[in-house]
């Protein structure tokens, strides 16, 4: 649908990235090769969507402070809105990245506003028919904010279309909740690790076995190798592509953007799956998250790399 709104629970925050020859031990010391300093979080895959078509809405309480002026900055450059009362005594949260040369990221969080999300803020947001809810794993983890949230998810019109990415630390989600998160879940976003979590298999044909008996849609993404659609009995891969990598910190979140303002456009999963892997894979050749091509960027660059075959 050309009207659907993407609203985003998942927190935004302000990133601290570092690359780092290695993580240091304990009580080291290593110098950074380079620096960034940016809006992250949720903002990721709501700047994906808005750059490939899919207007966003960030459910989330911003704060009063330098990071969330950097935040709002952001926010505004993809025209994103945030309609929220902000808190008055808190700064948004910010997260300090390591990327080592691999590409692999450490994450150390400080949480700031974004945690004021509560009932009666979730009263005032009303997704419509048609539209999108992205939820992260981080959502559901700690009371009160994930009973208000999993009450507000479950009231929502089964026209809404609810995007589930349950995030790295899933065993810190209580079992409950996530079944309650998942009965509503129309979209199941992750990666190979989360998946193996989920379904407690660690080999991938396992794995996908186990997944085609959720009553959830999936996404399975493999890193550079692409995705797989699981939809009930019907599979399909998506190959990926090869591009050099210099951080790979956003890069699930931006996949999901552009999977979600793919389906949103109308298109087959398989080929928003495709976009998403090219885009996903060309955010990775930047320093940063919220490093997403335009749609029309990725599929330019999709033709002329069919053409050089």
């Amino acid at each position: 649908m050309e009207h659907s709104l993407l609203y985003c629970l998942d927190t935004v925050m302000v990133d601290v990235i570092m690359k780092v020859a290695h993580i240091p031990q304990k009580g080291g010391d290593v110098l950074a090769d380079d620096r960034l300093f940016t809006t992250g979080g949720g903002y990721n895959a709501m700047s994906a969507a808005s750059r490939c078509g899919l207007p966003a809405v960030y459910v989330g309480v911003l704060g009063t402070g330098p990071f969330t002026d950097l935040a709002e900055e952001s926010l505004r450059r993809d025209a994103i809105v945030a309609p929220l009362p902000r808190s008055q005594s808190l700064d948004v949260g910010y997260c300090v990245t390591l990327v080592e040369p691999s590409g692999e990221r450490t994450f150390i969080t400080a949480a700031g506003s974004e945690t004021g999300l509560d009932k009666a803020a979730l009263a005032l947001i009303e997704p419509q028919a048609g539209d999108y809810v992205l939820i992260s794993g981080y959502n559901i983890m700690a009371e009160p904010q994930a009973g208000a949230l999993l009450d507000w998810i479950e009231g929502l019109s089964p026209t809404v279309v609810v995007a589930l990415d349950p995030a790295i630390r899933l065993e810190d989600i209580p079992p409950a909740n996530l079944q309650r998160m998942l009965a509503r879940t129309n979209w199941l976003l992750c990666n190979e690790t989360e998946a193996q979590h989920l379904t407690g298999e660690s080999d991938l044909t396992e794995v996908i076995d186990r997944m085609s008996g959720l009553n959830a849609h999936c996404v399975l993404r493999v890193g550079s190798e692409g995705c797989w659609i699981i939809e009930g009995e019907l599979v399909t891969r998506v190959p990926g592509f090869e591009v050099r990598a210099v951080d790979t910190t956003g890069a699930g979140d931006t996949h999901n953007g552009i999977f979600l303002a793919g389906l949103a456009k109308g298109q087959p999963s398989v080929q928003a799956a495709r976009i998403a892997n090219a885009g996903a894979a060309l955010a990775t050749e930047q320093l940063g998250p919220a490093t997403s091509p335009t749609l029309e960027a990725i599929v330019a660059w999709l033709e002329a790399h069919d053409h050089s075959k």
